[in-house]
């Protein structure tokens, strides 16, 4: 018997005029797990999921526009908002023809991936919840800054908001608050391509621009708790508490809404798929099976 096909794809497609590129592995009829990546990474942040997974699933991840080798639109014809965000992912599902399947949830992807859920629940095969929050009362002390600029949102703090926008800032996001032994497990690669990617000023004015309209998902986050809570997708929360953004109560708050998911809390933060795969990795494929078979 020959072993699995387990090698990733590297496609491009034209989304509604953008070029948009893709990473896919798995056989072409097998059940579907979706990957819509967060911030400020692109479909690389899955290189290696997607193999581990291939053998069985379909797994398909984009680069959302201004992202990683995805085109970058000009902004009289996306709006570089979650609104735009979300109605992307849609067209890209329509675009390569997913019609089932299970959302990865995570960063910013967990917005654009509810949504996704929430118009067209019937499409929902399950949910995989990882650092991805929508309980404001359990926002980590790294949203302070954030909110200052929610509260006043005037160009100087838009332009404090873009002062993140860097290789540092981005070194930040990546590394976190995780503990030594496993911040020296986060490639620096995932910074430094991230930073090389967004490659333009225009690029990196859309990022602030997204950065700046997170304060508009907060209004999202009754109606996609009540999603969870009417629809009761079947869910697998696997949750880093050492985030700074997102801690322990994070993970346990969907619980209110989903009371059946399975929890499971690893040590490590944000990025459990750098620091932590060797742990997720047995919980997605058995999750996976489960509701996919």
């Amino acid at each position: 018997m020959s072993s699995p096909d387990r090698r990733v794809r590297h496609r491009t497609i034209d989304v509604d005029g953008v070029e948009i590129f893709y990473r896919e592995a798995g056989p072409p009829d097998a059940p579907v797990l979706l990957l819509p990546h967060g911030y400020p990474a692109s479909s690389f942040a899955y290189r290696h999921l997607m193999p581990a997974l291939a053998d069985r699933w379909r797994t398909v991840a984009p680069d959302l526009p201004g992202f990683g080798y995805s085109g970058t639109p000009p902004t009289t014809d996306f709006a570089y908002t979650f609104d735009a965000y979300a109605d992307f992912l849609q067209a890209f599902v329509d675009r390569i023809g997913l019609t089932t399947y299970v959302v990865y949830l995570h960063d910013y992807g967990s917005q654009m991936g509810l949504r996704l859920a929430m118009a067209a629940p019937e499409r929902i095969e399950g949910l995989i919840v990882s650092n991805g929050d929508i309980y404001e009362d359990q926002h980590g002390p790294k949203y302070d800054r954030l909110k200052e600029f929610w509260d006043n949102p005037t160009p100087a703090g838009r332009e404090r908001l873009g002062q993140a926008v860097s290789q540092e800032g981005f070194r930040d996001e990546f590394v976190g608050e995780v503990d030594d032994d496993l911040a020296a497990l986060v490639p620096p690669d995932l910074w430094t391509l991230s930073w090389a990617q967004l490659g333009s000023d225009e690029r990196r004015e859309n990022l602030t621009t997204l950065l700046a309209d997170q304060r508009h998902t907060v209004a999202w986050f009754a109606r996609q708790q009540a999603y969870l809570h009417e629809h009761r997708p079947p869910t697998l929360i696997v949750w880093g508490p050492q985030d700074g953004y997102m801690p322990e109560g994070a993970a346990r708050a969907y619980l209110r809404d989903l009371p059946d998911a399975e929890l499971h809390l690893l040590r490590g933060g944000h990025w459990l798929l750098e620091t932590s795969f060797d742990e997720v990795l047995p919980l997605v494929r058995d999750f996976l099976s489960r509701v996919l078979g």
